[in-house]
């Protein structure tokens, strides 16, 4: 009788391992926007500049034109629901913002972390004023800030941000070849933030690890025949930047999505901003 007991809390026991991932997404997708809507309904109700206007801060990953740029000219395999969803942020975006909001002068540079971002943010909003905001920072930040710092400043821009009636939503980092844990950390610390302050949130970090638990790093050896942003897996071979294969590129079948980071990070956007536009921002005075 105990052996038996013991086989049915051991098959309860695996059951329960099996299906808590897929319940615990299910549970984050389906509360999302009750999490951040009416938060964001209120930040949004002080906002006195141009609708439409949606900011990108953050380091190389942003600045570069393999980010956001390319949506409007190439999709190829876009599922429905993606075709969707570019419609609606096409219509409803500020046509510069695809892709002359790039630079220091708009929020985004290579090599910065977020203590520039903490040090320019008031400035970025005056000149800026935007209605949006996709804030990423944390990839250069691991080998240069401690957790505290990061975390601390992190929440300090989302709150200017906040403040000033823009939206925000926040994305963790990739995950790193050298900094693996730490960055994983720094990954969680968003998490934490988007909850406390209840705004939208990409996790491009655990999109990557559902997607490539253990070959997503394309520094790996496995990849050593594959130069730069070529190499087919989500984290180019400097083992930082997402990767940006040239078969994959403005790709979005899957095979695509689990193969070229950028395409990847750009679909993530796409869906989350059009997601904000039709929660929040269509039907705003």
């Amino acid at each position: 009788m105990t052996e038996y007991f013991l086989t049915i809390l051991l098959l309860l026991l695996f059951c329960a391992v099996a299906i808590a991932p897929q319940c615990q997404a299910d549970v984050s997708s389906e509360n999302g926007k009750r999490i951040w809507g009416e938060t964001m309904k209120e930040v949004h109700s002080k906002f006195s500049g141009r609708k439409g206007t949606f900011a990108h801060f953050g380091d190389s990953i942003t600045v570069t034109m393999a980010f956001w740029a390319p949506l409007p000219y190439a999709r190829k395999n876009a599922p429905p629901k993606m075709e969707k969803a570019f419609s609606l942020v096409n219509k409803y975006m500020q046509p510069e913002c695809w892709r002359d909001w790039k630079g220091a002068q708009y929020g985004n540079e290579g090599m910065m972390t977020i203590r520039w971002a903490h040090e320019n943010m008031d400035e970025w909003l005056r000149s800026l004023n935007p209605e949006t905001a996709l804030i990423m920072f944390g990839t250069n930040d691991v080998h240069n800030l401690s957790l505290d710092e990061y975390r601390t400043k992190t929440e300090a821009v989302v709150q200017k941000c906040l403040d000033n009636g823009t939206i925000v939503i926040l994305s963790t980092i990739p995950p790193r070849n050298g900094f693996v844990e730490k960055a994983a950390i720094f990954a969680d610390a968003v998490r934490g933030i988007a909850h406390r302050l209840k705004v939208p949130l990409i996790d491009f970090h655990a999109e990557i690890m559902k997607r490539r638990p253990e070959d997503w790093n394309g520094a790996l050896e496995k990849f050593s025949q594959w130069k730069g942003y070529d190499v087919p897996t989500l984290i180019a071979r400097d083992g930082s930047h997402p990767s940006h294969p040239k078969k994959h590129r403005s790709d979005y079948s899957e095979e695509a999505l689990n193969n070229c980071g950028f395409s990847l990070r750009n679909y993530l956007a796409l869906m989350k901003y059009a997601d904000v536009i039709e929660t929040i921002l269509a039907n705003s005075p």
